[in-house]
């Protein structure tokens, strides 16, 4: 995503704080409210990364996420707090001081900022460079085979007049198809949805060991695949998150010029992420955010 003088945005990464998380590894920068970090320590590392930001003193729209399609638009109240309006501007919620469950913020106000957390789940953040409007998509699988990142493009486009033609996304980091396998229900699952699901997979990677000793020895498989391939594959699937992103904001008609990918792995990097599926449940979160600056022109 290009610089641009109103908006502000970021990935974080674990470098940089206090916490002690994921099976007793280094300090890390969590971001995410974890039964295995104490609130103090997420809290002093969110005023690190907000502080570096120049946004400490804007207020942060989050949501308790839930792998859903939920999406909420947030405006500043006349209290001076935040309120969040379901897509379809249903009424706001009465304040109860708890974030909504959902996975998907949009916001035509300057500074507020919005904010996803991941720990192997795509963050996907958007910008409107016409019209100054933004919005931070959280995508896991379940949330990626709904739509959500294609939807919250149309609720853009509806809320606020967005051209698809002036959006622009960024795809933050993830874990990538390399080492996201998934079983056959997702498969399935993306299949039925999408008329080229399967596209959003890829085979297996072969265990180099085997494929050494299927090259040096090819009766020992009766193989199918092409010469060099190796043996069969195990039939396992991975999923490809970027490339389900890629479809739908496509499909929603953004520019593929217009869609940045950030190219790390969260699985393989966990010495700059953290991993769920590496890891374990334990570990941290980071977080994407977006923001409008609250300036004259």
């Amino acid at each position: 995503m290009a610089r641009r003088r109103w908006l502000l945005h970021a990935f974080s990464t674990r470098a940089g704080g206090i916490s002690r998380v994921a099976s007793g590894s280094a300090s890390a920068l969590n971001l995410g409210f974890i039964e295995t970090d104490k609130r103090t320590n997420v809290e002093k590392n969110r005023g690190r990364f907000f502080r570096a930001l120049g946004a400490e003193d804007w207020p942060l729209a989050g949501l308790r996420q839930i792998h859903s399609s939920n999406i909420f638009l947030v405006v500043k109240s006349s209290q001076g707090g935040l309120e969040y309006r379901p897509s379809g501007y249903y009424p706001p919620r009465a304040p109860d001081h708890t974030p909504p469950q959902g996975d998907a913020l949009l916001t035509h106000e300057p500074g507020v900022l919005l904010s996803v957390r991941s720990a192997d789940c795509l963050p996907v953040l958007l910008a409107d460079v016409r019209r100054r409007a933004v919005a931070a998509v959280h995508a896991g699988w379940r949330g990626a085979l709904a739509g959500i990142i294609e939807k919250a493009v149309g609720e853009m486009v509806r809320i606020f007049g967005s051209s698809p033609s002036d959006l622009v996304a960024a795809i933050g980091p993830s874990i990538r198809a390399c080492c996201y396998e998934v079983g056959d229900e997702v498969v399935s699952a993306f299949c039925g949805r999408y008329p080229n699901g399967e596209e959003f997979f890829r085979s297996a990677p072969q265990d180099k060991a085997e494929t050494e000793i299927a090259r040096r020895h090819p009766l020992l498989f009766l193989s199918k695949q092409p010469p060099g391939h190796g043996p069969d594959s195990t039939g396992k699937k991975h999923l490809d998150l970027v490339a389900v992103a890629r479809y739908q904001l496509r499909r929603a008609g953004l520019s593929p010029t217009h869609i940045a990918v950030a190219d790390y792995c969260t699985a393989c990097r966990t010495d700059l992420f953290f991993s769920h599926r590496r890891e374990g449940s334990g570990t941290g979160r980071t977080m994407a955010v977006i923001g409008i600056e609250p300036l004259d022109n």
